[in-house]
């Protein structure tokens, strides 16, 4: 049997992944790490066969990607998509847990931005990861999200992952 990673998959702490949307010839990958939850930020409606997947491994589907701001691939996440994304990932009875999007770029990547601040890296690791994720389809407009974003509005848990 083949282990086939989903597009731009990629570890982000212990436990936390972040990828684009997987196909069939991926669930075996996905398979293997016995995912809790997966936080869903692409703008269409997850497919019928990921739905089925999650369903047959128990795995909890959070949608946060088919509100109406975002059915316009070029605008940003919202500041209450981000904050709702990381509250989920601060919760470690969460974990394993993967976060996605499309092609695991922009919404993923701002998401991972926005925790890396939250991490108190500084900008220019934070960016460079993004861009190592988005290639040549790097969106100043997310950079500029990361950057502005406020952490104060992200209430941490008094049990919180020990990477944070």
């Amino acid at each position: 049997m083949n282990f086939i990673p989903p597009i731009n998959f990629g570890w982000v702490e212990e436990g936390l992944y972040r990828s684009g949307v997987p196909n069939e010839l991926n669930f075996p990958f996905l398979e293997k790490l016995k995912l809790k939850k997966i936080i869903y930020l692409a703008p269409e409606d997850p497919t019928e066969h990921l739905e089925l997947f999650v369903d047959d491994q128990d795995i909890q589907l959070i949608n946060l990607g088919n509100s109406d701001a975002h059915q316009n691939p070029w605008t940003p996440i919202s500041e209450e998509t981000v904050i709702s994304a990381l509250k989920i990932i601060l919760d470690p009875n969460n974990y394993p847990l993967h976060i996605m999007c499309g092609l695991g770029r922009h919404r993923t990547g701002t998401i991972v931005g926005c925790l890396r601040k939250l991490q108190r890296w500084n900008f220019t690791s934070i960016f460079e990861e993004y861009r190592r994720y988005a290639g040549n389809k790097v969106r100043l407009v997310n950079e500029q999200f990361i950057e502005l974003f406020d952490v104060d509005l992200v209430g941490i848990p008094e049990k919180h992952p020990q990477w944070l």
